[in-house]
């Protein structure tokens, strides 16, 4: 077989020889590739006669070569308004397929700005001439013109029935296996959006089917990136296979491509655990520089994928620390916000945040610091200056709050009750009658969350304001929803419950999963006499409930006890601080008359045996009620 394939090449490249002096420069190039073709079909086809199948390749090929730039080129690179390349028309100048096609991506260049013209354009006499002229013989013209012509008309917004539109269209699907990958690349950055608002989707369907066929073929980081952000999100599969190739070619990603991928991910919402791994990797291995844009992406597509690596984290405040007299009172709430979506509390850039507000406070408009608020709630964080920051939020949002969009309004409030800075008139202003009734049965999940906030201010108007006097939510608004109790049992939660019903012993002697009227459920609630001996639950008056069980007061020195468990995720990142919410939670539970029994992961998942487990809950419980007396 080897000795076969030997010979066969070497009359080809025999009859190559006596061919190559009759050819021009650009027929050699050609016959490079029609000798390759032929030998690789040769290889498979035993038949073949090559000494006058190459002669007929060659005669019959059909192809356009590249010509040497003429002076009409040069015109249409040079000019500088629509009207020039217009006259090219009727100078004399031999204009052919190519030139007409040339000329009109130059006049969509040149009228990108310019919208009110492009309607003329069209209309214009010479211009439908061009588009005659390029669509007479647009199977000649070449791939990348051919690409570049579809954006053009689509730029030039020509009619969706538009002849020459359709015909460049059709070309383009007959064409699209012959195309390069970088075409592909082209049209999907270029023209996709054009494609599924307005124009062709049986194009577009067919640009993402080859686009997937061919993924393999891609060798940049910039076409990756660029097919990734165009059309990722159309297609689950094509999407898939793009990751893949990006854990290839990260490596050779510069800070902006790193970039462009995450925020992309993060527009997605594909948490993409490998490759946002590989990438902060790279983040944190090279040493480049990290400009303030990129590091404001960067933070915002960690914060909203809730990814957390420690080292890109601590990178991305040290930057952001030494940047911080250069960001704007914008910049610097969405950088909070992004830092509160992963969890991150690095004091002394909150610190920074804060007193950078309170420098620029002229400059710093309502949404910025509603942002800023909500951020500082969900990390419990205080700054130094507490006075000053909170005199400057309630001088801007005291008058404009009722302005605020009403979810908006609730989350305000809500995050002044977490940081302990909410005033009657900010309570009184949700919790009236014309206000909340717009969330009391609402569905959707918005409505379901800003209700569940409103029942924790309510609770903070009741336990933590004696002198407030009202309104608050109705009886019938803060009896628990069935939806608030039939939650998802997580692992800890199970073995905390068994640990508890062998701890008890007996069901009256305390109760699981007891939803309050105050908005939180606590995990047990029991009840002990001044001897620390169990009471039966259900004898004894319960105003923590939004229904009363029982009528008999607690005896003199009784105690109620709540268990509450907290789960990695109630936690900021790598810290043993509870986050704002449930700080809020704990502190109502001890408003409302509670011991509390905190229960939290790092020192349940110690515990090994059932025997440890129960000593432990009992400890817990002791080291509470002494805790208490020692008060």
């Amino acid at each position: 077989m080897a000795v076969r394939l030997v010979k066969r090449c070497t009359c080809l490249l025999r009859e190559a020889a006596h061919l190559a002096p009759a050819m021009a420069p650009t027929g050699r190039l050609r016959l490079a590739r029609v000798a390759h073709k032929t030998l690789t079909s040769s290889a498979t086809s035993p038949s073949s006669h090559f000494s006058g199948s190459l002669t007929e390749l060659v005669e019959k090929e059909v192809f356009t070569p590249y010509p040497e730039k003429q002076e009409v080129d040069q015109l249409i690179e040079k000019a500088t308004s629509p009207e020039e390349l217009l006259e090219l028309l009727g100078s004399g100048h031999h204009l052919d397929h190519n030139h007409a096609a040339l000329i009109v991506i130059q006049l969509s260049r040149l009228l990108s700005e310019k919208p009110e013209d492009k309607a003329s354009l069209i209309q214009d006499a010479r211009f439908q001439k061009l588009l005659h002229l390029a669509n007479s013989q647009i199977t000649s013209v070449w791939h990348g013109t051919l690409v570049k012509l579809l954006r053009s008309l689509y730029a030039l917004a020509l009619p969706r029935d538009s002849k020459v539109l359709q015909s460049v269209e059709q070309e383009i699907r007959w064409r699209m296996r012959r195309l390069s990958y970088k075409h592909l690349a082209f049209l999907a950055e270029s023209c996709a959006t054009s494609m599924q608002k307005q124009y062709s989707q049986e194009l577009l369907a067919e640009l993402l089917m080859h686009l997937e066929r061919r993924w393999t073929e891609i060798e940049d980081g910039r076409t990756l990136v660029a097919i990734m952000m165009k059309v990722g999100h159309l297609s689950e599969s094509l999407m898939n296979r793009l990751e893949d190739k990006c854990l290839e070619l990260v490596e050779q990603f510069g800070p902006n491509e790193l970039r462009k991928v995450l925020v992309t991910l993060a527009a997605q919402s594909r948490r993409s655990v490998p490759l946002l791994r590989a990438i902060s990797y790279h983040l944190v291995q090279k040493p480049f520089p990290l400009t303030k844009s990129v590091l404001l992406d960067l933070a915002y597509a960690y914060g909203k994928l809730s990814f957390h690596q420690t080292q890109v984290s601590q990178r991305l405040a040290a930057d952001l620390l030494s940047l911080m007299p250069s960001l704007t009172p914008s910049e610097v709430a969405h950088c909070a916000k992004s830092f509160a979506f992963l969890k991150w509390l690095n004091l002394p850039l909150f610190e920074a945040f804060a007193q950078h507000i309170l420098n620029r406070a002229q400059d710093t408009i309502l949404p910025h610091l509603c942002n800023m608020l909500l951020a500082f709630a969900r990390l419990n964080f205080h700054p130094e200056q507490e006075d000053q920051f909170f005199s400057l939020v309630h001088e801007k949002v005291g008058s404009a709050l009722t302005g605020l969009e009403p979810a908006l309004q609730v989350d305000v409030v809500w995050a002044l009750c977490v940081l302990q800075q909410a005033r009657e008139e900010d309570l009184r202003a949700v919790l009236c009658p014309e206000f909340h009734t717009q969330f009391l049965g609402g569905e959707s999940p918005k409505d379901q969350s800003a209700f569940q906030k409103l029942l924790h201010i309510n609770a903070t108007a009741q336990l933590e304001h004696p002198e407030y006097t009202g309104p608050f939510l109705p009886a019938s608004a803060v009896a628990p929803r069935p939806s608030v109790v039939d939650r998802k049992v997580t692992p800890l939660q199970k073995e905390l419950q068994d640990s508890l019903k062998g701890l008890l012993g007996s069901a009256d002697r305390g109760s699981l999963e007891v939803a309050t009227q105050y908005g939180w459920v606590l995990d047990a609630e029991v009840l002990l006499d001044a001897d620390g001996q169990f009471l039966p639950l259900r004898d004894f008056v319960a105003p923590h409930l939004a229904q009363p069980a029982g009528s008999q007061p607690l005896p003199p020195g009784a105690k109620r006890l709540a268990f509450l468990r907290w789960e990695f995720p109630n936690f900021n990142s790598r810290s043993k601080d509870l986050l704002g919410r449930f700080v809020l939670a704990r502190r109502h539970v001890l408003a409302a008359g509670f011991l509390v029994v905190d229960v939290p992961y790092y020192e349940w998942l110690e515990l090994k045996s059932e025997w440890q487990k129960g000593a432990y809950l009992k400890d817990k419980i002791r080291k509470a009620v002494a805790e208490e007396l020692a008060k």
